[in-house]
């Protein structure tokens, strides 16, 4: 059977931030594409609110025809999870 993926992991955010003090600096063309990436995404999730109760939409879900048997054992990542021990790391040594 297709192996269904789905990207976003329902966590959400208060949006684009902006660096604390004593962490990252970012430049204003990283901000610039993080403004970009959020906006768009609530872009996406607006349509999927509106595809409810709709035959068709404007968003797909992508699905696998023929799904690669080396990634049946993938687990997603935790981006948020890996880069706090890896802070956490940095401050140990």
């Amino acid at each position: 059977s297709p192996v269904s993926r789905v990207v976003y992991n329902g966590k959400r955010s208060g949006g684009p931030r902006s660096p604390g003090a004593g962490s990252e600096i970012f430049t204003p063309a990283h901000e610039e594409n993080v403004r970009f990436i959020y906006e768009a995404w609530q872009c996406v999730e607006r349509d999927l609110r509106s595809q409810i109760g709709s035959e068709r939409g404007l968003v797909e879900e992508y699905v696998e025809k023929m799904p690669n048997p080396s990634l049946k054992a993938f687990k997603p990542v935790d981006l948020g999870d890996l880069k706090r021990r890896n802070t956490q790391d940095a401050k140990k040594s």
